[in-house]
């Protein structure tokens, strides 16, 4: 039981340290006020949120989820 307890204490930390990674790489929401300049109307500007932003949301929420699933499973006292 020690070995698995070590095994997901070594996943979590690993999950939290991507997860605030994942964090930092994603933008404000105050980046989309350059649409008063008209910036947002291109093409990239349109598909954003469907791109690199999208999948970093995603990704934020699964990481989420794992993170209390790993952390709740830790505390319960084998």
């Amino acid at each position: 039981m020690e070995v698995l307890r070590i095994i997901l204490t070594v996943l979590l930390i690993l999950v939290s340290i991507v997860f605030t990674a994942i964090v930092l790489l994603q933008e404000g929401k105050s980046a989309g006020l350059g649409a008063i300049s008209g910036a947002a109307e291109s093409y990239w500007g349109k598909n954003k949120g469907r791109s690199m932003e999208g999948a970093l949301v995603r990704l934020t929420k699964i990481l989420g989820v794992v993170f209390i699933l790993l952390a709740v499973v830790l505390n319960i006292n084998f």
